[in-house]
């Protein structure tokens, strides 16, 4: 078993994108959101262009970095044998809830934390979209194969926007809930319970 890399304090070394996140957010800070370009960013963190680009889409995923690490999880969660043995609301339900239960809650997207100091505006409103976006088609698409419909169908779409939209506003309660916000599961498992049990009564589950 090789252990980590450190430097002279005996601290592991900090990846590059760590190094570019701490960056993004001094500049954000400083500039705002809109006043900071990539070059900026990568020029701020000892690093070329072309290496930003080797970790981000753009300056968007920077903001929620904390939250697309977690959000990644999701399709895996939906494909977990146990979460599939469960009726299909209950089964999105499970996954969103285990995304949420394996979230470090630590980690809190700059987003919905320093939105007003970073000066996002509509970015944040853009940015913030294309994620649900993302995750609705991937939720939609689960719910029309385990029921043997399209995706675009009334009751993929209807289950997969509203538990989405219930989880989606538990993480912006629990971001800005502050220091004592407790773990991140404890927001959105009561958020998404009565939503799920509604759905469940409408499709006969």
């Amino acid at each position: 078993m090789t252990s980590t890399p450190a430097g002279r304090s005996g601290r592991p070394r900090r990846s590059s994108a760590e190094i570019l996140a701490d960056a993004a957010s001094e500049l954000f800070l400083e500039n705002g959101y809109a006043g900071t370009t990539v070059d900026q960013i990568a020029q701020r963190a000892g690093v070329s262009r072309a290496t930003f680009f080797n970790y981000f889409a753009g300056k968007a995923d920077l903001l929620w970095l904390d939250l697309d690490a977690s959000l990644a999880r999701l399709p895996e969660a939906l494909r977990s044998p146990a979460v599939r043995e469960l009726p299909v609301v209950a089964s999105v339900q499970a996954a969103l809830v285990d995304v949420a239960r394996a979230h470090d809650d630590e980690r809190v997207p700059w987003a919905l934390t320093q939105a007003e100091a970073m000066r996002l505006g509509d970015d944040l409103v853009a940015s913030g979209a294309a994620r649900f976006v993302a995750q609705h088609q991937l939720v939609a698409a689960y719910v029309a194969q385990r029921r043997g419909e399209r995706p675009d169908d009334v009751w993929p779409q209807v289950v997969s926007s509203t538990l989405l939209a219930a989880a989606g506003a538990a993480v912006v309660s629990w971001a800005r809930a502050g220091i004592g916000r407790g773990p991140l599961v404890a927001s959105v498992e009561p958020a998404v319970a009565p939503v799920a049990r509604g759905l469940a009564a409408a499709l006969g589950e």
